[in-house]
């Protein structure tokens, strides 16, 4: 069960990164913390007593291997900036679970909810997903088998969605701006999760220009009642604050105020800060509307300098669009089971795709083959075959394993068959396995003939 309810305090962790940027100029830089926290210590939130602030810790690489398969190794994509963005989440959790606090804020950079199960390199300014690593953790150190995570960044998160893309027990839901019109070019009504696990992803694509009318729809005529069906354990919030209206990557209009009714609405166990590049005119305003949602506190005087009420109005067409597909993803919610039983039957064992990725910021392109064994008696092992290329030239190549949860002794064998096959294989750079259940990873080099664990 959520540890809401032992302490009525709000846990919150700054983390900068002032020694991490993917170049000077960079819309997502330190100071889209910096402006927040003046502006919480100038309302004078950190000397209430709701409030208590957590100093940030590193994360362990084996935290990293449990959700990803780094290429060619975890301390390769990652810096100490990374570390501790992901610890901080870890350090909440620990607090949340002990009673020491009701909720918590990880106000974090680097970002992370772009990142996917494999990792070339940097892609939509994210190396590793804090967001998964959380799950994970909360998984694999305190037990919970049911987690939500709503995703409120005004860009797909399609990172996390693709981490959990066969898992029933997590559900993954994401608001944004119309992936036709906005970076990554994906989220749409139709991206529902693997055959064991549709419609366990939800994706409302909204029209640029969305208010917060628009998206208080969306969150009071689908994801609450959804959330409230599924009954998670914990409810996780990717609080990406770029569908502010001053943002400058995006084209909504969402207010700080409208922010802070959401938050107050969703009751998240944790947050974990997504983006967000109006570092001035919106980050200040819109995180000290979620701290004081979350804390309890009165927010209804907060508002933006330029902020003028009824400025951004909804056309009845935009109106429209928007209960068009809330009407469509609560179908496909309500249909779920049937969804999963007709897939399964049109398979047979294994279930495979083959995607392309491509990592903006490093311009990597990543071919990969994913396949899951439908198994009859657990979730069944996964394989991936992945390679990177930079121009013209190969990166890295891998074969990558992973055992879930509660595998079958047969699955848990013939994944392992599969690891000991590809070890050596010349034509594969790197050999990894994750082993859910035993909580390790093991990593080879087939070039330099030699293996790590985490």
């Amino acid at each position: 069960m959520s540890s809401k309810g032992k302490s009525g305090k709000t846990g919150l962790i700054f983390f900068p990164a002032f020694d991490w940027a993917i170049s000077p100029t960079h819309p997502e830089r330190e100071e889209r913390l910096l402006y927040t926290r003046d502006q919480i210590f100038e309302e004078g939130l950190m000397d209430l007593p709701q409030i208590d602030e957590y100093k940030p810790r590193l994360a362990e690489m084996l935290d990293i291997a449990r959700v990803h398969f780094c290429v060619p190794d975890v301390e390769s994509q990652i810096t100490e900036a990374h570390l501790i963005a992901a610890g901080s989440t870890l350090t909440l959790a620990d607090a949340l679970e002990s009673g020491e606090i009701r909720n918590g804020f990880a106000l974090v950079r680097p970002p992370g909810h772009h990142s996917m199960r494999v990792v070339h390199g940097n892609r939509g300014f994210c190396n590793i997903n804090n967001m998964a690593i959380l799950v994970e953790y909360m998984r694999s150190k305190y037990g919970h088998k049911r987690i939500a995570v709503i995703d409120t960044d005004v860009h797909h998160g399609d990172g996390t969605q693709e981490i959990f893309w066969h898992d029933p027990d997590v559900l993954c839901i994401s608001f944004h701006q119309d992936g036709h019109t906005l970076y990554p070019g994906t989220g749409f009504v139709n991206e529902m999760g693997g055959p064991q696990a549709l419609a366990r992803t939800l994706n409302i694509p909204l029209p640029p220009g969305t208010t917060d009318e628009g998206i208080h729809y969306v969150l009071d005529r689908l994801i609450l009642p959804v959330l409230d069906e599924f009954k998670p354990d914990l409810i996780l919030n990717s609080a990406g604050q770029d569908n502010h209206y001053t943002d400058p990557l995006a084209n909504m209009r969402f207010s700080a105020n409208g922010y802070a009714r959401l938050n107050e609405k969703l009751a998240p166990d944790i947050c974990v800060l997504e983006g967000g590049y109006a570092v001035e005119t919106a980050l200040p305003y819109v995180n000290t509307g979620i701290i004081q949602a979350m804390a309890g506190l009165d927010y209804s005087h907060l508002k933006e300098p330029d902020f003028v009420p009824g400025r951004f109005v909804q056309s009845e067409q935009m109106s429209r669009e928007i209960e068009a597909t809330v009407a469509q993803v609560q179908r496909l919610w309500d249909d779920r089971d049937e969804l999963v039983k007709d897939a399964l039957e049109g398979l047979g064992d294994f279930y495979r795709r083959k995607k392309r990725i491509f990592y903006d910021t490093d311009m990597i392109n990543e071919s990969q083959e994913e396949t899951v064994r439908l198994c009859p008696n657990c979730s069944g092992y996964m394989t991936i075959s992945t390679q990177a290329q930079r121009g013209y030239g190969i990166l890295n190549s891998a074969f990558c394993v992973s055992i879930p949860r509660k595998a079958c002794a047969s699955c848990r064998e013939d994944a392992k068959e599969e690891y000991e096959e590809h070890i050596d294989d010349c034509r594969i750079g790197y050999v990894c396995m994750q082993d859910k259940d035993r909580d390790t990873f093991k990593f080879h080099n087939n070039m330099t003939h030699t293996q790590k664990s985490y």
